[in-house]
């Protein structure tokens, strides 16, 4: 039985026991900034990522806008990492590390970023293109996009967790793509990654109730190829076992009364490229 508890905002930052924290009206206020921030950052990347600049360049403007904003990359030494977000190119699935990699034209790229503001955490990522990329490439990208938009669909009061996986892994094998099940979404708030685990693949009506006042992350991994991947020897940087590309968005979001609030949508409508 899954347990449910409603929480303050001090409340909030209890460390995770697997109980799923509901929160209020500061708890959405709260994450409505940190997302609000998260997702100016992202803005402010588009006209830098261009062929030619090196990855560590992108990581010197995440945290250098992060901190002149007041907040903190949870990034940032969380569990020894040492960069203020993920940069993923390509076959790389998530939490590729930023260096002096440059990046190319015809590449695809994720930028994840968690600013955390107040004590609370704005996540989300999103793909951007570099230069003239491969039809095949956009059209991977754009469906990872929709199977986002499809999990969030689903997330609405009465449905289950499981509903938001389904009607993603419907969308993307559809395309015969393949979703990767060895990351997931999270719970958060005041805590980084809490309950429940947001799985993007699973059979409708299963899992945890939806019930308002939830966070959650919903960030689908699609990959053009077989949903496998592996972890190389830095311990972060993941990619497909079949070295096809990969593609991925994340949202941060609270589930209303009616359905889901986005936290982290862009202001300047920039939420999905071409930008």
């Amino acid at each position: 039985m899954d347990k449910y508890i409603s929480v303050s905002p001090e409340e909030a930052s209890i460390a995770r026991d697997g109980t799923i924290k509901l929160h209020g009206a500061e708890g959405f206020e709260g994450m409505r900034n940190a997302g609000r921030l998260a997702a100016e950052i992202l803005d402010a990347l588009v006209p830098h990522v261009v062929p030619g600049v090196t990855t560590e360049e992108l990581d010197d403007i995440v945290r250098n806008m992060t901190i002149a904003a007041g907040a903190v990359p949870a990034t940032l030494g969380y569990r020894g990492y040492t960069h203020s977000c993920c940069i993923s190119i390509n076959h790389v699935i998530c939490h590729g590390i930023p260096s002096d990699k440059k990046l190319r034209d015809g590449d695809i790229v994720n930028i994840d970023v968690t600013p955390q503001l107040d004590g609370w955490h704005g996540d989300t990522s999103r793909m951007f293109f570099v230069g003239d990329v491969p039809v095949k490439a956009r059209r991977l990208v754009d469906v990872t996009y929709e199977c986002l938009m499809l999990g969030i669909e689903q997330a609405k009061p009465g449905n289950h967790i499981g509903d938001i996986g389904a009607a993603i892994q419907k969308h993307a094998e559809a395309h015969r793509y393949g979703v990767v099940r060895e990351f997931c979404g999270h719970g958060l708030g005041r805590l980084f990654h809490d309950a429940p685990e947001i799985l993007h693949a699973g059979r409708a009506g299963t899992g945890p109730e939806i019930r308002p006042g939830m966070f959650f992350t919903i960030e689908p991994m699609i990959n053009i190829g077989k949903p496998g991947g592996k972890i190389l020897d830095d311990g972060w940087t993941a990619v497909t076992r079949d070295r096809s590309l990969s593609a991925q968005f994340e949202h941060s979001i609270g589930i209303t009364e009616n359905g889901a609030e986005i936290f982290t949508s862009s202001p300047k409508g920039l939420d999905r490229p071409p930008y």
